[in-house]
């Protein structure tokens, strides 16, 4: 399966990067107490340091607000998906448990503030790319709700549009019966490419301590690939 960025999107924002890996053989469950402690320390961590007033002063909200707008999206009625979760979070609401594998995927992008997608591979058709939106492109969202994507970032496969940094669709997402899985970080261009290796080295190895399995892939997609 291969990942890339389209060059509509790669002029608009011309250092946008992709962190891609993929599990094969994982087990997904419900998330072991350990995890569930783990979250909920940095949690109240997070409330101590950060107030919701003062949310467009992390870098990565602030820089994702930024790429937002430069991709034709108002980042205030379509917010990042990490600055959602991080907004929940400092509104004092308790973290939304899934499973294991999603957990994961959300304790990441709440610690670095990075819009994270985890998708079930089996449920994905041919090559990926990261497009803006057609008029066509709509799904139903995790959040329930249809979600016209047009004039937005997106992942699409042969299929059609499935994930976003906004909100994901309902056909790829991760149960206790996906195995083999997708998972990207959409990489602001504040970010070095010493730290996105290491958040690529941090992730796979607390996704497969985990959610067992192995890590079958990693890679970073830019502009020239």
């Amino acid at each position: 399966m291969k990942v890339q960025l389209d060059p509509a999107v790669s002029e608009r924002l011309p250092q946008l990067s992709l962190g891609v890996l993929q599990y094969s053989g994982a087990s997904v469950s419900d998330s072991p107490k350990m995890l569930q402690g783990r979250i909920n320390y940095f949690v109240e961590g997070l409330r101590l340091e950060h107030e919701l007033s003062r949310l467009a002063d992390i870098e990565g909200i602030r820089e994702w607000r930024a790429a937002f707008k430069k991709a034709g999206t108002d980042p205030s009625r379509y917010r990042p998906s990490s600055e959602a979760l991080l907004r929940r979070l400092l509104q004092g609401n308790p973290f939304f448990w899934i499973n294991s594998a999603v957990d994961v995927n959300n304790f990441f992008s709440v610690l670095h503030a990075l819009p994270f997608g985890i998708y079930d591979h089996n449920h994905l058709a041919g090559d990926i790319v990261c497009r803006i939106g057609h008029e066509d492109d709509r799904y139903e969202g995790l959040n329930g709700r249809e979600v016209h994507m047009e004039g937005k970032l997106l992942l699409a496969d042969k299929t059609g549009a499935f994930g976003s940094p906004i909100v994901d669709s309902k056909r790829s997402c991760v149960t206790d019966q996906s195995r083999d899985l997708l998972q990207v970080i959409f990489f602001h261009e504040g970010i070095t490419p010493q730290k996105k290796d290491e958040i690529l080295g941090s992730v796979a190895r607390m996704f497969t301590e985990i959610n067992g399995g192995e890590v079958a892939h990693t890679s970073i997609i830019t502009a020239k690939d």
